[in-house]
């Protein structure tokens, strides 16, 4: 055994250390050079599945590193706990010229828990190389090897995992029993070439020289556009429980069956204190809207990753006991909860991000990052985000909404897309008034109200420091010059999703005085000044992920003496983007009406299409200003 272990170690010596001559030293041509802050040079990845419970992962990379952007993107770091051993761990540091700079062995690499002992607790620790660099660039070659016995993850091949990263070459080659169901998902290689070899139980993709992915301003998510291989099985180990996921009915059935069914006893003494809470009530939703008050009221958030591979909630009487849980614990805790009480409720799986990412319904495997809790009200589902102290209840925000997520159940697991907000619903709607005097100075005040997504921006903010609120609002009002709020008050409606901000606002020499004449910014309180850069050849295309209505109505009082000269153009705007419309009435010599509103459409649209948004944007910000 010794002299196998001998001659792997020897093996993996030479083959770096063969490797460092031909890659630290390495021409790379300006094309990957273009955009990029690392390069990698030679990616090898290399998955075998030994059994149902047993994989092996290596991995082999090069980088060429430009800056300290681009270290932070060579990825030398490995996680470990009781179901996963680090078999071997090397990293060696090259200057511009080939020399060896540094060589870490595993016994180097910095050994850490990932919880911090408070918010997180978790078995999981986390080997990273802890590397200042003396000179840029330089090269690291990086080799891992690691055994794990959950095969319900395999890791899935990104070739390029960073912005601004090129590649000038990356493989992974997979082998496995066929017994077990093997399936994989090709994502996002459009117009690139990748190859693809497949043998008996054995697949490889390759692929060279991808130029970096550059971030642009309106771009869909960096993770929904890098090309990306997806891989799973029908039959997996997770912490050494067998499970079974050829259909999400049957994948819904083995969580509950495995991870839910055992974790729901709660004591009588809690059923019965849920029991008089309800009291005579019989409508469901009102059941469910006292029993989420009193998980709100009763729990606090606290990220749990013990158990089934972090997949298992806690049991439901020990988050009754000890007043904390994740997402797990809280949403399957409320789950409970309402089951004593009749209401029926299902554990729902969801990635939750307030870029929308989906499962992917047409792939089954174990996939998802959260958990909510979903509530049939008649033939819609209602989320509940139990995570949450203040969250209204049903309002699922930024965090959950519009995306695929796994409802479960003892007898099905189902696909469900969660609740869109419109455009429309993700509403500000503000009315308001101001006056000029003699020298300029301007006092106004305004009322907001902001449902759907702007609620979901605003409503936290009468949490928040006097200091922090007044910092909020010099940068939401950034164009007012010597602002000072002089009242500022809150109201949040959780019952109607509603928040209601009443501001009072005055500012020095506001118009600005020219002799006898004073020119005034007419749209004091609401301007869209965001222009989107312009770009010479623009590569991806664009995403409004989210829509909004704006709606403001504003009384202006203009200076005595003063008599109006001129005065900005009624304008209407309209394009597939959205709507813009600005209207200026004069009521009198000394009043006028604003009157102004905006439109955002969700939408995907090709790359060809953003010089017409750009400009749509520039429009909008000089009619406003």
């Amino acid at each position: 055994m010794k002299k196998q272990l001998f001659f792997l170690f020897f093996f993996i010596a030479q083959l770096i250390y063969s490797q460092k001559i031909i890659y630290s030293t390495l021409p790379i041509s300006d094309v990957l050079k273009e955009n990029a802050n690392n390069v990698v040079l030679n990616h090898e990845t290399e998955v075998s599945i030994i059994s149902q419970k047993l994989m092996r992962i290596k991995e082999y990379k090069v980088t060429r590193v430009f800056n300290k952007t681009g270290l932070d993107a060579i990825d030398a770091y490995q996680n470990y706990d009781k179901s996963t051993k680090i078999k071997w761990l090397d990293a060696t540091i090259y200057n511009t010229f080939g020399k060896e700079i540094k060589n870490f062995k595993q016994s180097d690499f910095k050994d850490v828990s990932v919880a911090d002992g408070f918010s997180v607790f978790t078995d999981n620790r986390l080997l990273y190389l802890d590397y200042t660099p003396t000179e840029y660039p330089f090269t690291i070659i990086y080799y891992s090897e690691v055994e794990t016995q959950n095969t319900a993850f395999i890791p899935s091949w990104n070739p390029i995992d960073d912005p601004y990263e090129s590649i000038l070459k990356a493989a992974y080659t997979i082998s496995y029993p066929q017994s077990l169901g093997f399936k994989y998902k090709q994502m996002n290689f459009d117009g690139m070439e990748l190859v693809k070899k497949e043998e008996e139980n054995k697949i490889t993709f390759s692929i060279e020289n991808l130029a970096a992915l550059k971030i642009e301003d309106y771009s869909p998510s960096f993770r929904n556009m890098i090309p990306t291989v997806l891989f799973g099985l029908d039959k997996f180990s997770l912490e050494g429980v067998e499970g079974t996921a050829k259909s999400w009915n049957d994948f819904g059935i083995w969580v509950y069956t495995n991870l839910l069914a055992d974790t729901e006893e709660i004591s009588e003494d809690t059923k019965t204190r849920i029991k008089n809470l309800v009291g005579t009530e019989t409508d469901a939703v009102k059941k469910a809207k006292i029993v989420y008050k009193y998980v709100q009221d009763k729990t606090r958030y606290v990220s749990v990753q013990l158990g089934i591979g972090g997949w298992k909630p806690m049991l439901a009487k020990d988050v009754d006991r000890l007043g904390y849980g994740d997402c797990k614990a809280l949403s399957n805790y409320t789950r409970v909860l309402l089951k004593s009480v009749g209401v029926d409720s299902y554990y729902t799986i969801i990635y939750g991000d307030e870029k929308k990412k989906n499962l992917k319904e047409d792939f089954v495997s174990m996939q998802g990052n959260h958990v909510v809790l979903a509530l049939p009200i008649n033939d819609k589902l209602c989320f509940l985000e139990c995570t949450s102290q203040v969250k209204p209840f049903g309002f699922e925000g930024d965090f959950t909404d519009d995306r695929y997520a796994l409802i479960v159940s003892p007898n099905k697991g189902e696909i469900v897309r969660t609740n869109e907000l419109n455009d429309k619903l993700n509403s500000q709607i503000s009315k308001g008034n101001y006056t000029i005097d003699d020298d300029g100075n301007l006092t106004g005040a305004i009322q907001i109200k902001s449902k759907g997504i702007q609620y979901d921006n605003i409503y936290m903010i009468d949490k928040k420091s006097k200091e922090d609120v007044d910092d909020y609002y010099k940068f939401h009002f950034s164009w007012i010059n010597n602002l000072k709020m002089s009242k500022i008050k809150f109201q949040n409606d959780p019952e109607k999703i509603e928040f209601t901000e009443d501001l009072q606002i005055n500012a020095l020499s506001y118009g600005n005085k020219s002799g006898n004449d004073m020119i005034i910014p007419i749209n004091v309180f609401n301007q869209s000044s965001n222009i989107p850069q312009r770009y010479r050849n623009r590569k991806n295309p664009i995403e409004i992920e989210r829509g909004f209505y704006d709606e403001d109505e504003i009384e202006i009082n203009l200076p005595q003496g003063f008599t109006l000269s001129a005065k900005s153009e009624n304008l209407v705007i309209d394009e597939k983007f959205g709507t813009y419309k600005i209207e200026l009435t004069i009521v009198n010599s000394n009043k006028l009406i604003l009157k102004r509103s905006l439109l955002i459409n969700k939408g995907f649209y090709e790359k060809t299409e953003y010089e017409n948004f750009r400009k749509f944007k520039e429009q909008i910000a000089k009619a406003d200003n």
